[in-house]
């Protein structure tokens, strides 16, 4: 009698990875190359938008979003596909994707339906082909803690409520925000941004969201230079006494509850763009292997050092891989009970793959070091996974460590594809 586990991709799965390959190959890969160079890092990410355009066209930029409004419905499964074929191609275009995703979704999740609508549907706009969403949640002072009791900790961007106007006034400072500065440096068409609405309590009690609309007075942003993930955009994103109206503040008093299923869903998406940038590290490593002779009579694919060392890395792909899968299905399978499987594998996979890009590199040689071969971008790429979407140190781990301490949760409880509902009470762990 045959398992209940298949990893066979369907058609329709095996038609989306290659096509989602041909174009990171063909439009992605050569504006990313170009977009790399460039010193600028604002225009680094302005020169992905025809790609964006493109992408957004073949549905990659709204696929993951419900169909209700205008969104793909896509499976966790059809996003990861997509994704490391991007990633595998450049992880910066791919962390953009991933942002409108982080952004996005929270409103189908907590918003009322007229802001789904509203900033949904204009996501998912045939026309819109350049539509961007900004995750707003990083500060300077650290994110980690967003869940601590004490009011002076965690999220210190301050919403007050002014009655009289009908307004929430905003001011603060968010540091590594993504996509939020737009094409233009003049803000995304909207950013979902995690605020504060109570001096006075902690962030379990008053963490709300609010979105705030491109063109919004007192918004001011500046571009983060960045070593690695150059065509994806991260500011510093100032508020002084910025007005939003009422009805675009959301998810009051569960601000907490946003971040930690966001993390949650985007977890293996992280998790799955580190396996394509180790995929492509192993792709070249793997054909300069058979080729190169490092001065001697045959290629040093035949030394044991080699052999071994490849068969390992791909070994820990193909395991990062199907961890992933398993992830997103269970995601697919149980929605917001996957909190602990999400933290788990955004963690293992990204630190994980960065020893698997060094160790590519390490085949290579000094070669390696030469941009025109590519591995050093790789590298680039590889090392801002585990301190990115959640540090790996700081938020991710103690996620999936409060989830584990509860009563609820055993050890056989993923194997056997159960689900254990998240409550505020796996919170507060180790702040």
């Amino acid at each position: 009698m045959h398992m209940a586990i298949d990893f066979a991709l369907t058609p329709r799965q095996r038609t989306l990875k290659y096509e989602v390959r041909e174009f990171a190959r063909e439009i992605v890969r050569p504006a990313a190359e170009r977009a790399d160079a460039l010193a600028d890092p604002q225009a680094s990410f302005a020169a992905m938008k025809s790609a964006f355009a493109h992408a957004h066209r073949m549905g990659l930029t709204t696929g993951f979003l419900p169909a209700k409004y205008g969104g793909g419905g896509a499976s966790n499964i059809e996003l990861l596909l997509a994704s490391e074929e991007l990633a595998a191609v450049d992880a910066g275009f791919a962390t953009t994707l991933l942002i409108n995703g982080l952004a996005l979704l929270p409103l189908a999740w907590f918003g009322p339906e007229e802001l789904c609508e509203r900033w949904i549907g204009a996501a998912t706009a045939p026309d819109r082909t350049d539509f961007l969403a900004g995750w707003v949640v990083s500060e300077r002072g650290g994110t980690a803690n967003f869940d601590h009791p004490d009011p002076g900790a965690g999220i210190q961007l301050f919403a007050e409520h002014d009655r009289g106007s009908g307004e929430y006034v905003l001011n603060g400072e968010k540091h590594w925000p993504g996509n939020a500065g737009g094409w233009d440096l003049q803000g995304a068409d909207v950013n979902i941004c995690v605020v504060r609405t109570d001096r006075r309590r902690g962030g379990r009690d008053c963490l709300s969201v609010a979105a705030v609309e491109r063109g919004t007075a007192g918004v001011d942003f500046r571009v983060i230079d960045k070593i690695g993930h150059r065509t994806c955009q991260n500011v510093t994103m100032t508020f002084r006494d910025v007005r939003v109206p009422e009805k675009n503040v959301f998810a009051h008093g569960d601000g907490d509850l946003v971040i930690n299923r966001a993390f949650t869903w985007s977890g293996p998406v992280a998790a799955i763009a580190a396996i394509g940038v180790a995929r492509a590290a192993y792709d070249f490593a793997l054909k300069w292997a058979r080729t190169y002779t490092g001065g001697g009579s045959s290629p040093i694919i035949a030394h044991q050092a080699v052999g071994h060392l490849l068969a390992d890395v791909a070994a820990r792909i193909e395991a990062g891989r199907y961890m992933c899968w398993k992830t997103a299905h269970y995601l697919d399978t149980h929605e917001d009970a996957g909190h602990a499987l999400g933290a788990m594998n955004k963690v293992y996979c990204t630190d994980l793959m960065h020893e698997v890009v060094t160790d590519c590199m390490r085949i290579v040689g000094v070669n390696a070091l030469d941009k025109k071969f590519g591995m050093e971008k790789l590298y680039r790429d590889a090392i801002a996974f585990p301190l990115y979407d959640a540090g790996n140190i700081g938020m991710q781990r103690r996620r999936a460590w409060g989830v584990m301490a509860d009563t609820g949760f055993t050890p056989d409880l993923i194997a056997d594809g159960d689900a254990i509902a998240f409550t505020r009470s796996m919170e507060g762990y180790g702040i």
